[in-house]
């Protein structure tokens, strides 16, 4: 009887010793959450504090001393500075291509430089040149221009525009963090993932240079085929 006594007695702390151990660990984690939620809060309030003052610079930094002369036409700025994105994507696009050689046309073209076409691979630049590919290609292309002149500072404050191609996201660029919080906000703008690098104004109609393409990425499966599913 005495050791029976014993016996449950020793059960009896070992399992209070458990929920003791159990307990403070618990308690632990909610310290730990805490204490992120926090640093979280306070990174974020740093970064509307500066958002504004951060963005005035990145335009200012990112617009070009050519603004606004009249010698240089919108097709001859981007065939000097964007000569493959002009080979392999506008100009295989009749419609997108005649407005933007259009007279007096004003519009707004994303357009990434020669080194992110290189960047590409040599397979995806082959496919721009696959006749299989035209219809994708010419649906890329109209991805990356808007019938009308969208500035940094419009962009800025919009989630999405309505390009030749149809809707894309619009999206504030974050740096730092760690899987995928706690970054914070650097006064730039991507599209549909790609980072805005310069914006530059060409007679009524506006440049932003990304680092990437605009199009959505759903549209490289249908490369190597004759038309997207589903066209007309």
């Amino acid at each position: 009887l005495h050791q029976a006594s014993g016996r449950k007695a020793c059960e009896a702390w070992m399992l209070n010793a458990k929920w003791t151990i159990i307990m403070t660990m618990l308690h632990t984690l909610s310290f730990f959450l805490a204490t992120l939620t926090l640093i979280n809060a306070f990174q974020m309030q740093n970064a509307r504090v500066l958002c504004s003052f951060r963005h005035v610079h990145w335009h200012l930094a990112t617009t070009s001393s050519s603004d606004g002369d009249p010698t240089i036409s919108l097709e001859d700025y981007l065939k000097d500075h964007h000569g493959i994105f002009v080979q392999a994507l506008l100009s295989k696009n009749d419609k997108v291509w005649k407005a933007i050689r259009q007279e007096g046309s004003s519009s707004t073209i994303f357009a990434p430089s020669d080194q992110d076409f290189v960047d590409l691979g040599d397979k995806r630049r082959m496919q721009f040149m696959d006749d299989r590919n035209k219809e994708t290609v010419e649906k890329i292309a109209s991805y990356h221009v808007i019938g009308e002149p969208v500035t940094a500072e419009e962009l800025f404050a919009s989630g999405g525009v309505i390009t030749m191609g149809g809707e894309i996201q619009v999206d504030r660029s974050i740096t730092g963090g760690m899987f995928g919080f706690w970054g914070k906000e650097d006064g730039g703008v991507t599209i549909n993932g790609a980072k805005v690098m310069q914006t530059i104004n060409i007679g009524d109609s506006i440049i932003h240079s990304v680092d990437t393409l605009v199009s959505p990425n759903i549209l490289w499966r249908y490369m190597d085929q004759l038309r997207i599913p589903g066209s007309s």
